[in-house]
């Protein structure tokens, strides 16, 4: 898995009643885009430190219109 910073990261539920867990991507640890992520959540204001496992997947920041 590799990303960003400005990429979304989407946990998804594991269960039927559970939420799907979505946030911004502000700061990336590992090398060459490798987690571990500093995610600033959605939901509750919050940021923490994240290892994404299998049930997660990135959403990619559109490219940058400046200049267009």
């Amino acid at each position: 898995m590799k990303a960003n910073v400005g990429d979304r990261l989407v946990i998804m539920s594991r269960h039927l009643d559970e939420a799907v867990h979505e946030g911004e991507i502000i700061e990336v640890h590992g090398e060459n885009g490798t987690p571990p992520y500093l995610v600033h959540w959605s939901e509750g204001e919050h940021e923490g430190l994240i290892f994404p496992g299998p049930d997660a997947k990135i959403i990619r920041r559109p490219a940058s219109t400046a200049g267009a």
